[in-house]
């Protein structure tokens, strides 16, 4: 027991400080480095539940694909951050008001938790045991029977997002010859195609 603690403690802790870190530093590419970190810890704290699946699906799918096109998008997005910083203290407000807001939702949660802890057993599934039935197929019959709607939410957001990034990133550059469907939809008979007379024996 001693050893799952000290792990289960050292994943929460470095979970925690790269969360921190993520906000709290200017440079973005070391914030997406610090959020593949914490990927990787939430993964460990994954496998001390006996979630392996969901383990490696965070370090797949996230850290694999997801944080390393944050990474992307932001060493292309080219950002001036003295403009950037600029605009800080005009939604300074506004961030305290959400930050707040936040704030008190996780002391609501957490001091739920703790008047009531049977309020946390009521909320989760029960596992089955792993000869019963397998980790990967419990987790569908979850996600798609008590939590499909959510799921479809995520994957929407998650759509939003991917489009946001590539409206982001495409620049209009002048001079470069783009290809316009509307144009060539339109156009007609007279304007694509020219009779020539030709004579024999000469050349178009």
């Amino acid at each position: 027991m001693i050893l799952p603690s000290i792990a289960f403690y050292l994943f929460a802790i470095m979970t925690v400080a790269c969360g921190v870190m993520v906000i709290a530093s200017r440079n973005p590419v070391h914030s997406v480095l610090f959020l593949i970190l914490a990927f990787f810890n939430s993964a460990g704290l994954f496998v001390l539940m006996g979630a392996e699946f969901l383990a490696m699906i965070l370090v797949i799918v996230y850290v694999g694909a997801v944080a390393v096109l944050f990474m992307f998008v932001v060493m292309m997005l080219d950002i001036n951050f003295v403009e950037l910083r600029q605009g800080f203290i005009q939604y300074l407000p506004i961030g305290l008001l959400v930050g707040i807001i936040l704030l008190v939702e996780i002391l609501l949660v957490v001091g739920a938790w703790v008047i009531s802890p049977e309020i946390a057993a009521n909320a989760t599934a029960p596992a089955p045991a792993p000869e019963v039935r397998e980790n990967t197929a419990a987790l569908g019959d979850l996600i798609y029977t008590n939590y499909v709607y959510l799921f479809q939410a995520a994957g929407m957001i998650l759509l939003v997002a991917m489009i946001g990034a590539i409206v982001l990133t495409l620049r209009t550059r002048p001079g470069v010859k783009k290809q316009r469907i509307s144009d060539q939809i339109g156009r007609t008979r007279s304007q694509s195609v020219e009779l020539k007379k030709v004579q024999p024996g000469q050349g178009v």
